[in-house]
């Protein structure tokens, strides 16, 4: 027997979608303190768009689901891709590099992709990165697998 909800039929989808109204959806400030790589460092701060290639470069570096610090969407899925054909790793490290990027709300796209091998177990990538401010710029990264 399935109980029965007079108040269902009065039920207006209309209605929940006015729950949010009201609210007002805004992003975090991307203020954060500037990362010297070269000399392990950190050298001031820094904001907007370099704050967001500082973050692109986080999230490539950090393997998605290996810290507990960080979310479930912060990082990118490489370690599967350890011991694959370089064939199959290069077609499928553009999607993960993509989702893992566009998974930052600063990030509007990821766009110019280009996989090349560099090495045996290397890989060179170069994309644009479009953020929700219109601003782009390039990007490079090793990728060793």
């Amino acid at each position: 027997m399935i109980p029965e909800n007079e108040n269902y039929e009065n039920f207006d989808e209309d209605e929940e979608d006015d729950i949010d109204e009201g609210f007002d959806v805004g992003s975090e400030p991307s203020l954060t303190y500037a990362m010297n790589l070269d000399r392990h460092v950190f050298v001031g701060k820094v904001d907007e768009t370099e704050a967001i290639r500082q973050s692109v470069i986080k999230i490539l570096n950090t393997e998605r689901y290996e810290h507990e610090i960080y979310s479930w969407d912060y990082g990118v899925e490489l370690q599967d891709l350890y011991g694959k054909p370089m064939p199959y790793v290069m077609s499928e490290v553009k999607q993960r590099v993509i989702e893992a990027l566009t998974a930052d709300d600063r990030i509007e796209s990821v766009d110019d992709f280009t996989v090349k091998r560099t090495g045996k177990h290397t890989l060179h990538l170069t994309f644009t990165v479009t953020t929700v401010q219109e601003d782009e710029f390039e990007m490079e990264s090793e990728v060793e697998l």
